[in-house]
């Protein structure tokens, strides 16, 4: 399986496994993605409009469910790297908007990738103080290769918050700063928030 089909098989279950709520300060991270993953697959799997292709639905699901479970400055910060602090105060609020846009319609991709996959969580030691911590699990597909996924959550004030995926060994985040990092230093970052911004333009998410 091509790698970013693998991201999006992993990615439509990192939706699943947050829509029930990631942010939960007094529960501990794998236990809250074991309790809400079932709930929230048997959901999807059973919601006609959403296997009927429905995307308006889909896009409401991930505003009001998955999104705000991300630490997504964070994010911003990292898959930017060394350009987030040269950037403009101007470009940064820009690169943000468009890269959630993006993140967005690759969640809605992922999420109508669904089919009868099952996760397999692997142990996990957990310290009650510890802030950053990682989720390791296997997607087992019928009639495929696992794909390994490891989710990275830290957590603060508001509770965890999930900052990146790493599937296969392979960093989402990396993956976003190695694409970007490039045309940024091609064409600089303007040249990249008005790429991600005709794109979403196109896709007809703004």
């Amino acid at each position: 399986m091509k790698l970013f089909v693998k991201f999006l098989v992993a990615f439509g279950f990192f939706l699943s496994l947050l829509a029930g709520g990631v942010a939960n300060a007094e529960m501990a991270p794998d236990v809250l993605v074991k309790q809400t993953a079932d709930d929230v697959l048997t959901i999807i799997k059973n919601d006609k409009e959403i296997q009927a292709g429905n995307q308006q639905k889909l896009h409401g699901v991930i505003e009001e469910k998955i999104l705000p479970n991300f630490d997504f400055d964070r994010v911003c910060r990292m898959v930017l790297g060394k350009n987030w602090k040269t950037a403009t105060p101007e470009q940064q609020a820009i690169f943000q908007k468009e890269f959630r846009s993006l993140l967005l319609r690759t969640y809605s991709s992922a999420l109508s990738k669904y089919k009868d996959q099952v996760i397999e969580y692997k142990p996990m030691r957990y310290v009650a103080d510890e802030k950053n911590v990682s989720v390791k699990t296997l997607i087992l597909q019928p009639g495929g290769q696992p794909i390994a996924v490891d989710y990275s959550l830290v957590k603060g004030s508001a509770g965890w918050k999930v900052y990146d995926i790493v599937i296969e060994n392979v960093s989402l985040v990396t993956n976003y700063r190695s694409q970007f990092s490039n045309e940024i230093r091609q064409n600089g970052l303007d040249s990249l928030n008005k790429k991600l911004t005709d794109k979403n333009l196109i896709a007809g998410h703004k």
